[in-house]
């Protein structure tokens, strides 16, 4: 069992955004101090709801400060950047951690983000497996050339490769796929790539989106082994207390004003309503669906998922409680608690 934490560095109501991004690089490193197998990072653009605008920029911070844990963008927003450009980033990471990185991207939302960087909703909307294929292309191939509908330029080296790792596999690094839909899981799966899965959805849902993977990649001509071994990484919520009434407590009273004042935030490209959930529904949610309780309870959720689902890779949000102190005692519960009662 693969246990890591998922950092949002939200801002909550009263918060300063220096003070949201202090408290992810510190979850961070207290995760490494506790054992913890990961740190996922998430990224948003002009919202409280995350105010880390780069993953992959906070990672190299994250890398540097680490010496063991793996951490991973959760995710890059491919329609946002270049896939050039994030392939480079992701080699020279790799390269330069011993291996130590992941890359997850996901095609983010139809946000106003299109708008200031210039993509287009195009890019959201139709352009992501072309960015991804340009991606990975990238990060397997010594040079590249394309003439796709968004990206086209000359064949030019790939510098740095991320096959030369030193002393490490050849293949590059991880590279994740957010999956909210069967369209989006197909596409990963024929791929061969892993899936990150959402923490809205329950052991059910997982669990069908993997049987669902497994089916097209093999479709697609992956091997058993392969299919077998993929790593997909459930999403989650993790509150840890004496009792499972304090837990709860604890993320009811401070969830719903950070998702009120972030999901309200949002804005999209071509003005079409969005349907938001209820933020003190949604915390409620969360709390039932996820390890939320005394360590017993936490790691007895979390084999649950891991034998409904088959997943054994969790990043699990520790920053519910919106509180410095707080978080890194959650985050060290998780990691000396609950992960011992998991081995």
């Amino acid at each position: 069992m693969r246990v890591g934490t998922f950092v949002l560095a939200a801002q909550f109501p009263g918060q300063g955004q220096g003070e949201a991004l202090h408290r992810a690089v510190r979850s961070a490193e207290v995760a490494e101090e506790s054992g913890l197998d990961s740190v996922w990072l998430a990224e948003h653009h002009f919202v409280s709801y995350g105010v880390c605008p780069s993953a992959v920029t906070l990672a190299a911070l994250l890398l540097g400060r680490t010496r063991r844990i793996r951490v991973g963008t959760a995710v890059s927003v491919l329609p946002s950047a270049h896939p050039v450009a994030l392939g480079e980033q992701a080699a020279l990471l790799h390269l330069t951690t011993g291996g130590r990185f992941s890359l997850g991207v996901g095609r983010g939302g139809p946000w106003v983000d299109l708008e200031v960087f210039g993509s287009g909703l195009d890019a959201y909307e139709k352009g992501f497996p072309e960015s991804l294929d340009l991606l990975l292309r990238w990060l397997r191939e010594p040079r590249v050339a394309t003439n796709g509908e968004r990206f086209t330029f000359r064949e030019v080296p790939v510098v740095p490769r991320p096959d030369e790792l030193i002393g490490g596999p050849p293949e590059g690094p991880e590279v994740i796929v957010a999956c909210t839909s069967p369209k989006s899981v197909q596409l990963a799966a024929e791929r061969g790539l892993p899936m990150l899965l959402g923490m809205h959805c329950d052991d059910e849902e997982k669990a069908q989106m993997v049987a669902l993977w497994r089916t097209h990649a093999l479709a697609a001509g992956r091997s058993p082994e392969e299919v077998e071994d993929a790593g997909h990484v459930s999403a989650g919520v993790a509150q840890i207390a004496d009792r499972r009434a304090e837990a709860t407590e604890t993320l009811v009273k401070a969830m719903p004003g950070w998702l009120k004042q972030g999901l309200d935030a949002h804005v999209t490209v071509d003005g079409r309503r969005r349907a938001m959930r209820d933020p003190v529904g949604y915390t409620e949610l969360l709390c039932g669906l996820h390890p939320v309780g005394p360590p017993r309870l936490a790691a007895d959720r979390i084999a649950a998922t891991a034998e409904r689902t088959g997943i054994t890779r969790f990043a699990l949000l520790a920053e519910g409680s919106g509180d410095l102190a707080a978080t890194e005692e959650n985050v060290r519960r998780l990691g000396t608690e609950v992960l011992s009662l998991l081995v």
